[in-house]
């Protein structure tokens, strides 16, 4: 008999600073956007959900917690700075040893992103309360399961390319945005033993994490993105000889 789908262990990271300091922001997501995401996880089942804030001790994601966690999603906007090297370390290394890394909007500026890429991540943006139209690229996706072929924000922050990203491993969305422009807004990349997602929607004072297609989108990456395997990246042992060999053990400069 197959075995039972696993639980999937989540870790929600969001700043929850807008949703603190702006009556709209508050208004649209009373529990926080790491709220509003945890509870589109939990609807569907199957998962062991948390969530962290910048303000926490070591921002709620110290190696420890990140050893326990398949994949963690990151919402940041204003405060990119604060975040810790260390912390953002922590992210890196963990993502290398086979964490997943779902990355949301505004989070290309992130330190976690832009060290596993090794990009600036920037692009254009506006806003101006304009029509999004993402385009489903690869509906045969575990990602874009049940997603139409396209998906329609009446209101949404533009983001136009150029996009500072190393070129996807997979592209999967396009968006099209009223003002003209367009953009890769969901892509994958691997990274050491990790997998890492990118999607663009979810700018605070809109009520994207609302939508269902978004929500299933982010869930359904959370899905795809979850560590497989937990290895250190870092571990590089000196390896015993399978067959035998001349000289074992004998160093060889080249």
């Amino acid at each position: 008999m197959p075995d039972a789908p696993r639980t999937v262990r989540v870790l929600i990271w969001n700043e929850h600073l807008h949703e603190v300091e702006n009556e709209t922001v508050r208004a649209l997501y009373p529990a926080g956007i790491h709220g509003a995401l945890a509870e589109a996880f939990e609807e569907v089942g199957g998962f062991e959900v948390g969530t962290a804030t910048l303000n926490e001790p070591d921002h709620g994601i110290t190696p420890a917690r990140l050893q326990e966690t398949d994949v963690l999603l990151w919402w940041g906007h204003k405060a990119h700075d604060r975040v810790s090297d260390a912390a953002a370390e922590a992210v890196q290394e963990a993502v290398l040893s086979g964490m997943g890394l779902v990355v949301l909007h505004s989070g290309h500026l992130s330190k976690p992103f832009r060290r596993l890429l090794g990009t600036h991540g920037s692009l254009r943006w506006r806003e101006a309360d304009e029509k999004e139209r993402l385009w489903n690229l690869r509906p045969d996706h575990p990602i874009l399961e049940g997603v139409p072929d396209q998906v329609t924000l009446e209101q949404e922050e533009m983001y136009g390319e150029r996009f500072d990203v190393p070129d996807p491993d997979e592209l999967l969305m396009i968006s099209w945005f009223q003002g003209g422009e367009v953009f890769r807004s969901l892509c994958t990349w691997q990274r050491g033993y990790g997998s890492v997602v990118y999607f663009r929607p979810g700018h605070e004072t809109y009520p994207t994490y609302h939508h269902p297609d978004v929500r299933r989108i982010v869930v359904q990456a959370g899905r795809w993105a979850a560590a497989r395997l937990r290895r250190d990246a870092r571990d590089s042992p000196n390896a015993d000889a399978l067959e035998p060999v001349p000289n074992p053990g004998k160093e060889h400069i080249l």
